[in-house]
């Protein structure tokens, strides 16, 4: 390819299959035998909108802000979706619309404590043993912060893998994750904010 944007792009191996054997036996890699890797695509440049950047579709939040939220204060939401293979996995949002490198320093303050808030609740779960959290912005514009349950005792799923695990393991039961929803938003309610949506009905 030419007119590639740095050293780094220009060294890689595009329409190549890098060798997993780095990954294989390392203790959290999720998959062993015969792996393939798919070839490296070539760069897309300049790269596509993503959800809420001018010629992208709409951000999700901003148009329906309180879809899926079980916990709200006046400056951060948290959301769940759906029983996954964890205990449950959350999002934790700005109800306005920032991206990481442009939260106001006031908001940027107070971010660091949401996270120990919602990881504390979230250990409050009985099957759960830590949560990991994880930023990734390559869908939305809006900044979010993805936390994930690691369940009690399963030391496999530590680590990066631990969002492949969610999508392999068995969902849990709807009953349980409703449970473990309300148990999160009131454990966060009991801070500051207020449960809401189906986490805050009886």
């Amino acid at each position: 390819m030419t007119d590639l944007p740095s050293e780094y792009h220009r060294r890689l191996p595009y329409g190549e299959r890098v060798s997993a054997e780095p990954l294989l036996g390392e203790p959290f890699f999720p998959f062993e035998g015969d792996l393939q890797v798919v070839p490296l695509a070539d760069p897309v440049l300049p790269e596509p909108p993503r959800r809420g950047e001018d010629g992208g579709p709409p951000c999700l939040k901003c148009a329906d802000p309180d879809r899926s939220v079980i916990w709200s204060d006046d400056q951060w939401a948290l959301k769940v979706f759906e029983p996954t293979g964890l205990p449950l996995v959350a999002l934790l949002e700005p109800h306005e619309h920032y991206r990481l490198d442009n939260l106001p320093p006031e908001l940027t303050a107070t971010l660091g404590p949401m996270i120990q808030r919602v990881a504390k609740a979230i250990q409050g779960i009985d099957s759960v043993g830590r949560t990991h959290f994880s930023r990734w912005g390559d869908g939305s514009e809006h900044f979010h912060l993805w936390f994930l349950a690691r369940p009690l005792g399963m030391m496999q799923l530590r680590g990066a893998m631990i969002a492949a695990w969610d999508d392999m393991l068995p969902k849990i039961p709807a009953d349980e994750f409703t449970s473990n929803s309300k148990l999160v938003a009131a454990a966060l309610a009991e801070d500051g904010g207020e449960a809401v949506g189906s986490a805050g009905a009886e």
